[in-house]
């Protein structure tokens, strides 16, 4: 969410940003010209308001004094008066409620604006590699290697077919070892990121509207959601653990003396996929349903950009020590999600694509999402409150960390190497191998 008194105060500043993202470029001075006129409409309403509010209180003042003096024409005219204040005072709350949820209903679906040093760019062709960052090389196979879902169907491990018939598309069976390995990569990652200092948290899987709200899923993406029906009203499948772990926070005021706060979870996610339609139809890549460790960081404005790097080499931890080839990217204003203000994606070598395929996002929402929670904390001076930052990232997608290790560690005859990381919790097994 942003603030209107920024916008109000620094508006050519506003539009420039805005307009680095490529779907508002041609709208952004007009979408700033149609908030700025609903801020002056409902700032007038409020003046009128106070002024309403003030002359009431003085006439009801001046209709005791009037009484006592036994002046009942001037009292009368004076109660005549309140009675007239009153009802403008009632429509003068009515029009500043309809002003005030028209702008706030505006403000709700723009997007976060890009931070400065984010490139400008219309989609994920300009994204800037983080050359830096970049971790092993490609590795060469004796053999052309196949996809994952190839191996894992030859494996017997992995059925689409079935999971077709009782869900539909975008849904699979793991079974046997690949079930043991899904299971082994979350605990690894989770005993990974604990002990960078993330508390472990088994968060609500179905949250209110207001959760999603909070971390901008609503009201722009509601399609994207799965939602089910309860008692007290709708209840909605989380599609990341950043819905509920950022939401901690909502509503609260923290100590300066306790950020950054620090906190993961092993969660299912589900994604309707309502805008990937004909997009990585076979296999794992993009399902409905699948799991990931989520990181999430509460901070203070002046530690979220060390916390985004720090995030990023948390999660990038994970992959170098299953060494898995990978790289990051800086994406440019076109390719960030809505909440975003910067983020980097690190994208692991798949060798059956041949290509590399996002594993994770590691996100600096600054104050965005926190504004739309009303989250803040108390700085050390004790002045007020000031809102935190929120940052968040896969720690790793465990299914995309799946396919990258079948895909990798692939041998000749289909069975698949396991990396020497993940040995002790798949109980030493060292091979997968066709039942």
């Amino acid at each position: 969410m942003h603030d209107i008194k920024l916008i109000r105060d620094n508006r050519d500043l506003f539009v420039a940003a805005l307009a680095r993202r490529p779907a508002y470029a041609e709208e952004a001075d007009k979408i700033a010209s149609e908030l700025l006129d609903l801020d002056t409409k409902w700032r007038g309403v409020k003046t009128s308001f106070e002024q309403h509010r003030a002359r009431q209180n003085e006439a009801s003042r001046a209709i005791g004094q009037a009484k006592a003096k036994k002046d009942e024409a001037a009292a009368k005219a004076l109660m005549d008066e309140v009675a007239s204040l009153k009802a403008a005072i009632q429509a003068d709350q009515e029009e500043e409620r309809k002003y005030e949820e028209a702008l706030r209903s505006k403000l709700a679906v723009l997007p976060n604006l890009p931070a400065s040093d984010v490139p400008s760019g219309a989609d994920e062709n300009e994204n800037i590699e983080v050359r830096e960052r970049r971790f092993g090389s490609t590795p060469r196979f004796a053999f052309k290697p196949k996809e994952h879902f190839e191996l894992g169907e030859a494996l017997g491990l992995m059925d689409f077919e079935r999971a077709g018939k009782v869900s539909g598309a975008r849904f699979v069976y793991l079974k046997g070892a690949l079930a043991h390995l899904e299971r082994a990569l979350a605990g690894f990652m989770l005993d990974v990121q604990t002990a960078n200092g993330y508390t472990e948290v088994v968060p609500p899987f179905l949250v209110r509207d207001e959760a999603f709200y909070g971390t901008s899923q609503l009201p722009k993406f509601e399609e994207d959601l799965f939602w089910a029906s309860a008692g007290e009203g709708r209840l909605g499948l989380i599609p990341t653990a950043e819905v509920p772990l950022t939401n901690l926070v909502r509503e609260e005021i923290l100590e300066d003396d306790k950020l950054p706060m620090r906190v993961t979870a092993w969660t299912p996610c589900f994604r309707a996929e309502a805008g990937a339609a004909g997009r990585d139809t076979r296999g794992m890549i993009r399902q409905h349903q699948f799991s990931k460790v989520e990181l999430v960081s509460i901070t203070t404005p002046e530690q979220s950009e060390a916390e985004h790097e720090r995030m990023t080499d948390c999660a990038q931890e994970i992959l170098k020590r299953l060494e898995l080839p990978h790289r990051v990217v800086t994406l440019c204003s076109g390719d960030m999600g809505f909440a975003a203000q910067k983020t980097y994606d690190i994208e692991v070598w798949l060798p059956g694509q041949d290509r590399y395929r996002e594993i994770s996002s590691c996100s600096n929402c600054g104050e965005f999402q926190a504004r739309r929670m009303n989250a803040r904390y108390r700085p050390k001076d004790g002045k007020g409150t000031r809102f935190v930052h929120t940052l968040n990232g896969s720690g790793l997608a465990v299914g995309r960390t799946l396919i990258a290790v079948l895909e990798n560690y692939q041998e000749a005859d289909g069975a698949i190497r396991v990396p020497e990381a993940l040995q002790p919790y798949m109980g030493g097994l060292k091979k997968i191998e066709k039942p």
